[in-house]
């Protein structure tokens, strides 16, 4: 284990994430109790002290004028970004501190402040599940990758929201000092070293938009009115006095995808809707229109990589039972 201080610069701003500085804070300071020399900087463009996104205060240590060249940079996400977009100075802080680290990491929106700097680009990354689609359209040089917990592409890292941070800072933890440690940290701290699955699984049904074509939006009301019934391609064209091969069309020209994959996503939103109320895996099966529990289990480890007994002890309920 190197005895060397190793430096993590955090930057903090007006809006940041509380959680996404503590967190990984917490797991370098962890690290520390137990043998590891992590020295934590928060710093401000100004290097005067900032409000979080729940107004709490930060207090800074100083700004990038004023930090020694950093072995780690953390950027952390804000409620404003990609709201809004990213402050010039902000943009200049955070690329200033960049080029000195020895590796870069952004949590949450905070690949947006990373991206806008130009680090990212050419580059593997993510960030909360709700926004990647934007940070792949706004940044189309970039290869966003929507399902990962955190990504790693030489140098520099990006994690999904809030507490991907402390997934991805355990990560750093076990590259400077080992798995042994990065395991102790976790213990400690009671979260999970490597979690199952991808961050798909804690997203919400049906998000984005419903589709433009009224036809399509009758196939959403259809299956959703009665997952369990007739909805191929054949039956659907036949209910909207389409063609299967003009239905088939729209599908691919709208939603990219085809009539029955759409039918099974939809089913398999339901599924997780009903794995949530309490339902067993085989009942959610059977309700939300699936031929059998092992074509659920198969479309969950295809979409989640966990399955859906794994997923409700998850989701199901954050009471204890007595």
């Amino acid at each position: 284990m190197s005895s060397t201080t190793h430096r993590v610069a955090i930057l903090v701003y007006d809006g940041v994430n509380l959680l996404d500085v503590a967190g990984p804070a917490e797991v370098f300071g962890e690290a520390n109790r137990l043998g590891a020399d992590y020295r934590i900087v928060l710093l401000s463009t100004t290097g005067t002290d900032v409000a979080s996104s729940i107004g709490v205060r930060i207090a800074v240590d100083g700004s990038p004028a004023s930090e020694p060249d950093p072995d780690t940079f953390v950027m952390p996400g804000g409620v404003v970004y990609p709201r809004t977009p990213v402050t010039r100075d902000l943009i200049e802080a955070a690329r200033e501190v960049a080029v000195r680290s020895g590796r870069v990491a952004s949590v949450c929106s905070g690949a947006f402040v990373l991206a806008a700097t130009g680090l990212l680009d050419g580059k593997r990354a993510t960030t909360h599940w709700k926004i990647t689609g934007e940070l792949a359209a706004r940044h189309p040089k970039i290869r966003v990758e929507p399902d990962a917990i955190y990504v790693r592409d030489g140098t520099t890292y990006s994690s999904a929201g809030v507490t991907a941070g402390i997934d991805l800072a355990l990560a750093l933890v076990e590259e400077d000092h080992g798995p042994d440690m990065s395991r102790d940290v976790a213990r400690a701290l009671v979260v999970y070293l490597q979690r199952a699955g991808g961050q798909s699984q804690f997203s919400a049904p049906l998000q984005g938009p419903p589709p433009r074509s009224p036809a399509l939006r009758t196939v959403v009301d259809l299956v959703k009115a009665d997952p369990a019934g007739n909805h191929s391609l054949g039956e659907l064209a036949g209910r909207l006095h389409l063609s299967p091969r003009h239905l088939t069309r729209l599908f691919r020209e709208e939603l990219s995808t085809t009539p029955a994959r759409y039918v099974e996503s939809i089913r398999f939103d339901i599924a997780k809707a009903l794995l949530d109320q309490g339902h067993t895996a085989t009942q959610a099966a059977s309700l939300a229109g699936f031929p059998s529990y092992e074509s659920l289990r198969r479309v969950f480890a295809r979409e989640l990589s966990i399955s859906p007994a794994a997923y409700q002890r998850r989701f199901r309920t954050a009471r204890r039972s007595q």
